[in-house]
């Protein structure tokens, strides 16, 4: 998964329905084992190793115009999901 992945849920998770869209917004290295955060429509974020991807989420796509998103830390991912960033893909 790379940043600006746009899945959706396979289950009920962090307060979210099935069916919730999310975007890959951080990919990271922990050990030998990559793995991806994404935020949801409400807000919540998480962390998913490959394990967790295939069991947890459904790629839908890929968005362009979030593939350049920096991550820079949770107040800040926090913020922007506040000031819309993320909008153009939770609103289609």
């Amino acid at each position: 998964m790379i940043v600006g992945t746009v899945v959706k849920l396979r289950t009920k998770f962090l307060d979210n329905m099935s069916g919730t869209k999310g975007i890959c917004y951080e990919t990271y290295d922990i050990g030998q084992q990559g793995g991806a955060s994404i935020i949801f429509e409400n807000g919540k974020y998480d962390g998913f190793s490959p394990e967790e991807q295939k069991e947890i989420l459904i790629p839908l796509g890929f968005n362009e115009d979030l593939m350049n998103y920096k991550f820079q830390n949770v107040m800040k991912l926090s913020e922007d999901f506040e000031e819309g960033v993320f909008d153009l893909i939770f609103k289609e």
